[in-house]
């Protein structure tokens, strides 16, 4: 560790530790300031706030203990200055309390709920993001998630990759909406995807799967609202022999290929129906393949990312970012990529990423 990061630590500690004591040194303060100023000013009037404040952050024994604190030291000030109106302040200070400490207890249970509510969240998250090998056979892959503010914590983002007979076969996409309904949808569609991506050999055929695993999903668990539940997504095959690949993009965001110093977007040459809505607008599916030589770097990510804000409002231009990378293998790729990210949204990302990282090996 650095001489500033050893000097970081405690700083940092400090400040915690202060949030933590304040109600203690809110009490020191009132105290100080009724006993140092003449008992027309009435300082101590303020002690009930000592106790509210403590159950914003302590449990109910502290809170309640530092509650009859503030009453003994009223009483105390009362025989140095008769006349303070002891009884009632004293009574405010009973009554804040109890206040506080039901406060307090409340707190704690849905602190309690949260964090149960945190661990299924993650534990569902993990049945669609599952972790994966980082190399099948000649193709290295990487894998992002960043899930955007507490409130936002679950989404359907999501992503798969498998080795199959036909080759390295590939999805990411986002399903709209978010908590455990988009998680849901977004689990039907990988496990599609899974089944799908062994047993048909075209691409257009797994597509046609998905769709209907998350059509089925739908009408069985409707979405709020009047607005339909539907799924960018996007399935891409890299032939074990390498030299290209397939690429079907249901209303997902283009794919970014870097060879060299050159970026180029694999934008579709026939828009594909996204997920749940064949049946509406036609299952009219394109594959587009291009171009994938040793050494290329595809970055196939959800719109999280050209969505993140910052400073200024600006979205994240993942395009120039791109372009101003070096070769360099997916793992460096993406944890330049989260790192950027972060620091450009000062840490606050208003929706899930998740993003993948390819490059084909000799």
């Amino acid at each position: 560790m650095t001489e500033s990061g050893r000097r970081r630590l405690p700083r940092r500690y400090d400040r915690g530790t202060l949030v933590r004591l304040s109600p203690v040194i809110l009490t020191a303060v009132i105290a100080g300031l009724a006993y140092a100023t003449p008992p027309e000013m009435a300082f101590s009037r303020l002690l009930p706030a000592a106790p509210a404040l403590a159950a914003a952050m302590w449990p109910v024994l502290p809170t309640v203990l530092l509650g009859t604190v503030c009453l003994m030291l009223m009483i105390g000030l009362s025989l140095v200055f008769p006349g303070l109106g002891t009884w009632w302040t004293a009574a405010g200070i009973i009554a804040v309390t109890v206040a506080a400490a039901y406060g307090s207890h409340l707190r704690l249970q849905r602190e309690r709920t949260l964090f149960q509510v945190r661990l299924v969240a993650d534990a569902a998250q993990q049945v669609v993001l599952s972790p994966m090998p980082r190399r099948f056979r000649n193709v290295e892959i990487e894998s992002l998630y960043l899930a955007a503010a507490a409130e936002a914590r679950i989404g359907g983002d999501f992503y798969e990759v498998v080795d199959t007979p036909y080759g390295v076969r590939l999805l990411i996409g986002d399903v709209r909406g978010k908590g455990l309904p988009a998680v849901g949808a977004a689990a039907a569609i990988v496990n599609a995807f899974r089944e799908a991506a062994y047993g048909e050999a075209d691409l257009a055929e797994v597509a046609r799967r998905l769709d209907a695993s998350s059509a089925r999903y739908n009408a069985a668990f409707p979405p709020d609202g009047p607005m339909e539940r539907f799924a960018t997504a996007l399935v891409a095959e890299i032939p074990h022999g390498g030299g290209r690949i397939d690429i079907l993009n249901c209303g997902h965001p283009p794919p970014l290929l870097l060879n060299g110093g050159t970026l180029r977007a694999l934008e579709p040459s026939t828009p594909s129906p996204l997920l749940s809505l064949a049946e509406l607008i036609g299952e009219h599916y394109s594959v587009d393949t291009f171009a994938f030589s040793p050494g290329d770097l595809l970055l196939v990510y959800t719109d999280g990312i050209i969505e993140a804000r910052g400073r200024d409002g600006e979205f994240f231009s993942l395009a120039a970012w791109m372009r101003r990378q070096p070769s360099t293998p997916p793992r460096d790729l993406l944890s330049a990529l989260h790192r950027d990210l972060l620091r450009y949204s000062r840490g606050r990302l208003d929706d899930d990423i998740a993003a993948l990282a390819v490059r084909l090996t000799d």
